[in-house]
């Protein structure tokens, strides 16, 4: 009945498990000699297992709990009973979590008007068709880089703000839309949500490797499943469709799932042509870039200096941006895992591992404060710019125009074909909660095509307690919600100096008996 393409194996096996469990007949094929996509847990005596690619879950993502608790998945917290680091301009700066403190009282303002507005804006914008939104013209013409320049004031506030959308969406501001960025943060749960580690994002992993989502599920479909068959051709201009592979095979069947990111979908020839809009859209989404790098030691040394291993860094010279404990949760492997975003990704791509290896440890030498930085005792890498079935990490990403003139194809089916992939998602879309949730609306899109007496519907699995992986709402201090902007407070500083300069005036005037009394 059904094939999905596959190069993001977790989205596709959501769908092909949803659609088995209806008493579908489904067939895989995984264009990778593995499962996982753009998860990938790799296993071996130094690390006993590291996630190179997705590996973070937290409160709100509940599909993927969902499924990793029907599969026997146990989570664990990553840590952040320490300190944190934000390092800027050479010096360290220990403090408690998410957001580093301003110390300038203007920077402060200004750093709290930042995430205030983004929030703010991004409440107009709907999570289902953001090309929607009231100002989706307006924000859709500018990159973020424009709208952090009209939002800051400083110097320091525009710079984390870069480091904020490098973190997010491995790219720079300047390449993004504005409209998608946006809608990008609120439809992951907002700034604090999508940035912190506790409550967030990035509370949790898997224990032993999200990768074995993919593998578990893989177990379960058995022979379903086809690995190392990259499709180049698929053709709907029959009664069903037919699918080949790199390697000559056909496989017929009535629909197609495609879980492929948009880009990649350029290495498929279609029968009939693609429609005009979905075919210009796929040219002009591209997918981030970044360098995922894990740092073994002997022993987790900068917990002896009241450090969690979460490190702010921003460096232009800095190879890395963010940083997070990557410990076992039962204390061995001592291990910090570190993102190299972006720009930084594409200016180091061309040097050796070794060389990677030795700037990272000498970086954490000096934000740490510890010579013992400079020593590991085993390195892990994965540079998701090279892989052929990827194109990137950690997802696509709109340019400036791409939402509110091509947006609304995402989602539509083309004939028996329907889409998938994490970018089509409208929660969580980047993460592997949005993978599930793409997989399983195209499933269930595509069953209602194919509805019929013999199809039923089974339970879709058992959901997380409420107890598991609990969400507390994402509240706001008072002042954080009333303080005034940079230039909000440099007009009521202007005010002020004119209503006690018109007091000392009239004061002056009123002693020199220049003023008429009646």
């Amino acid at each position: 009945n059904f094939l999905l393409l596959q190069r993001n194996f977790l989205l596709g096996l959501s769908a092909a498990k949803l659609l088995t469990e209806s008493g579908l007949n489904v067939v895989v094929l995984e264009a990778r000699d593995r499962v996982g996509g753009r998860t990938f847990t790799t296993r071996n005596k130094h690390v006993k297992y590291v996630d190179l690619g997705g590996a973070y879950v937290g409160p709100t993502q509940n599909r993927i709990l969902r499924l990793s608790k029907e599969l026997g998945i146990e989570t664990y917290k990553v840590n952040e009973v320490e300190r944190f680091i934000h390092h800027i301009k050479g010096k360290s700066y220990p403090f408690q979590g998410p957001f580093p403190p301003m110390w300038n009282p203007l920077a402060f303002l200004d750093y709290n008007n930042l995430w205030r507005t983004l929030d703010e804006m991004g409440k107009e914008i709907p999570r289902e068709a953001p090309w929607k939104a009231p100002h989706a013209e307006e924000w859709d013409k500018m990159t973020m880089k424009d709208l952090i320049d009209k939002i800051c004031w400083t110097e320091a506030a525009k710079q984390f703000a870069t480091l904020f959308v490098n973190v997010n969406v491995t790219s720079e501001p300047c390449e993004v839309s504005a409209l998608w960025f946006l809608w990008y943060v609120k439809q992951c749960g907002g700034t604090t949500r999508i940035f912190s580690i506790g409550n967030g994002g990035q509370e949790r992993k898997f224990v032993g490797g999200s990768g074995q989502i993919s593998e578990k599920m893989m177990e379960i479909l058995g022979d379903r499943v086809k690995l190392q068959g990259p499709v180049i051709s698929i053709d709907q201009s029959g009664d069903g469709v037919v699918v080949e592979t790199l390697n000559h095979e056909k496989y017929e069947a009535k629909y197609v799932i495609s879980a492929i990111p948009p880009s990649l979908s350029m290495k498929i020839h279609y029968k009939p042509p693609l429609p005009p809009i979905r075919n210009q859209f796929i040219y002009r989404v591209p997918i981030g870039s970044v360098i995922k790098c894990m740092v073994y030691y002997k022993e987790a040394f900068w917990k002896k200096k009241d450090f969690c291993g979460c490190m702010m860094i921003e460096d232009e010279e800095a190879p890395i941006g963010v940083t997070l404990d990557d410990t076992k949760p039962d204390g061995t492997v001592p291990a910090i895992m570190g993102f190299i975003l972006a720009r930084k990704a594409r200016r180091l791509a061309h040097i050796t591992k070794e060389e990677r290896k030795t700037k990272i440890c000498e970086l954490y030498a000096r934000v740490l404060g510890s010579e013992e930085a400079l020593h590991p005792v085993h390195y892990e890498e994965k540079n998701w710019c090279e892989e052929e079935y990827s194109g990137g990490c950690y997802a696509a990403y709109f340019p400036p125009g791409i939402m509110t003139q091509f947006g609304k194809v995402i989602r539509q089916p083309v004939g028996r074909i329907f889409f998938a992939g994490t970018e089509t998602a409208t929660e969580w879309s980047g993460y592997m909660e949005g993978a599930v949730q793409a997989g399983e609306r195209a499933a269930r899109e595509s069953r209602r095509h194919a509805a019929s007496s013999k199809t039923r519907e089974k339970p879709g699995g058992t959901k997380p307690d409420k107890h598991d992986v609990p969400a507390s709402p994402i509240t706001t201090a008072f002042w954080e919600r009333n303080l005034p902007s940079v230039p909000g407070f440099l007009r009521l500083l202007g005010f002020s100096a004119f209503l006690t300069s018109t007091a000392a005036v009239g004061l002056f005037a009123y002693k020199r008996g220049l003023l008429i009394k009646n």
